[in-house]
């Protein structure tokens, strides 16, 4: 991380018409490891780098970027994006209000044990192809199996005409591994751990691959399997659900993540995701939920893919509620969102890369755990269901109306768990689902999730974002089966 930013910053600094400007030094470096049903399907190493310079004029944006780290090409980055924004401005019906803030300068790195990158790929597929074998030798049902893992190296220098100069180093990672079964019937079922792929991701080093312990979990796995080929379907009407952590994980990321983004609430970016119900008129208002919910953007937890020193535009990490006991208080925005509703930033402005410019973007979005563990939730409740990890999900163009099918439920009666259900699915509408929450499990059932894969913005941005989640009780829940196959 040492290309030249200096001399561009001072011809931006030099040009009458730039406000603000920023550089951004990125380098990227990616793994992915997939064995399936004992062959090696996908192993791949690949690197980016280059510099990405974002522009303000009085009316305008304007971005560019090269990936060529010599003074020259920056400086030819910086005068495209220069050009950009003041031709940009020439349609802007009033000037962009981008609040100044102070300089800020340090650096960030993860907090990293084991570099994966320096463990031997051979060991890596050993752990795989340990996993895929014993999912296999169980025999009839299972017919097929795979595991997998993933790293990402990115390093990022941010440089601004404020003086901000910050360096961050991050190391992401997944593990996780899926069986299928077939029944007598033809039906197909699947079971993952810890759940589904693209949604077990952390912050940190190889480390964490061991404490998933996939040996570990290939019984439990395949045990469930085996229930889930002769289990009957999920049945169909409003009952008392409780859903998994993960399952929460990603109900938070679908109805709260995306409609407290402010671009979409604003309608300025509604790529992919759509729009958001959660209008600015309703900040203070809008009963989101019960008083137990909680749910805060916090981009400081030490393993969630959503934490950093600063974000993009340098707003320091930080901790701060978007639902509050129930009321929504506040959106995810950046500088100048957040000033066109005359609030500081959230800090929530990330680039993919150095060829993407920073967008609203999901940091660690976090349910705030209750007490008690599953099985105190499991035996306080008589009549229900309990779902986990999702398989497929669906969700409206504001995300008000959503419907998610996953992979096995559990029918609950006096307390405890009876049989397995196969296909389960629920539905409902936001605000009510999250208004019948009654009760959310403690510290010691809740986890960071990570997904590793949300989409946004045109040209495409994918970001690694986290979820903070412990199984939560909601009441008369419309559910059913999907009566799909995995």
């Amino acid at each position: 991380m040492n290309a030249p930013l200096e001399p561009a910053l001072a011809h931006l600094r030099a040009l009458p018409h730039v406000r603000y400007a920023e550089l951004r030094e990125v380098s990227d470096r990616s793994e992915r490891l997939l064995v399936r049903d004992g062959r090696t399907e996908e192993l791949s190493d690949s690197r980016s780098a280059g510099v990405g310079v974002r522009v303000l004029s009085e009316r305008g944006w304007g971005f560019a970027c090269t990936p060529h780290r010599t003074e020259e090409a920056i400086v030819r980055a910086a005068e495209r994006a220069a050009a950009l924004a003041k031709a940009s401005g020439v349609a802007a019906a009033s000037p962009v209000v981008f609040p100044e803030r102070e300089a800020a300068r340090g650096s960030y790195a993860s907090r990293v044990a084991v570099d994966p990158f320096t463990v031997k790929t051979e060991d890596k597929l050993a752990r795989l192809e340990r996993a895929v074998r014993a999912i296999l030798a169980a025999g009839a049902p299972v017919r097929s199996a795979s595991a997998w893992m993933q790293f990402t190296r990115q390093k990022k220098r941010l440089l601004t005409t404020e003086g901000t100069d910050v360096r961050q180093d991050f190391t992401y990672g997944a593990c996780g591994m899926q069986g299928i079964a077939a029944g007598d019937d033809g039906r197909v079922v699947t079971r993952s751990y810890p759940t589904w792929q693209g949604g077990e991701g952390f912050q940190g080093g190889f480390e964490h691959v061991a404490s998933l312990d996939l040996d570990a979990a290939v019984p439990v796995l395949v045990g469930e399997l085996r229930e889930l080929v002769v289990a009957p379907a999920c049945p169909e009407g409003k009952r008392t659900v409780i859903l998994d952590a993960s399952q929460v994980g990603l109900q938070i990321h679908e109805s709260c993540g995306h409609p407290t983004e402010l671009d979409r609430a604003l309608g300025t970016e509604i790529s992919l995701a759509g729009g958001s119900f959660m209008q600015p008129n309703m900040l203070g208002e809008l009963r989101y939920g019960s008083d137990l919910v909680t749910i805060v953007a916090d981009s400081t937890h030490p393993l969630g893919l959503g934490t950093f020193g600063w974000d993009d535009e340098g707003t320091a990490a930080g901790t701060r509620p978007l639902v509050e006991r129930g009321t929504f208080v506040d959106y995810l925005s950046g500088r100048e969102t957040a000033a066109a509703l005359g609030r500081a930033s959230t800090g929530t402005m990330r680039a993919e890369s150095w060829n993407r410019p920073p967008l609203i973007r999901m940091v660690n979005v976090s349910l705030e755990p209750g007490k008690g563990s599953l099985e105190d939730l499991v035996a306080d409740t008589d009549d229900g269901v309990l779902i986990a990890t999702d398989r497929s999900w669906s969700i409206d163009d504001v995300r008000l109306n959503f419907h998610f099918s996953c992979e096995i439920a559990w029918e609950i009666k006096r307390g405890k768990r009876t049989r397995v259900l196969r296909d389960p699915a629920y539905g409902g509408r936001t605000p009510e689902l999250w208004g019948a929450c009654d009760a959310i499990c403690g510290p010691e059932e809740w986890r960071m999730w990570g997904i590793r894969n949300c989409g946004k913005g045109d040209p495409m941005q994918v970001m690694a974002v986290g979820h903070g989640a412990a199984p939560a009780r909601f009441r008369d829940v419309l559910v059913g089966s999907s009566g799909g196959r995995s």
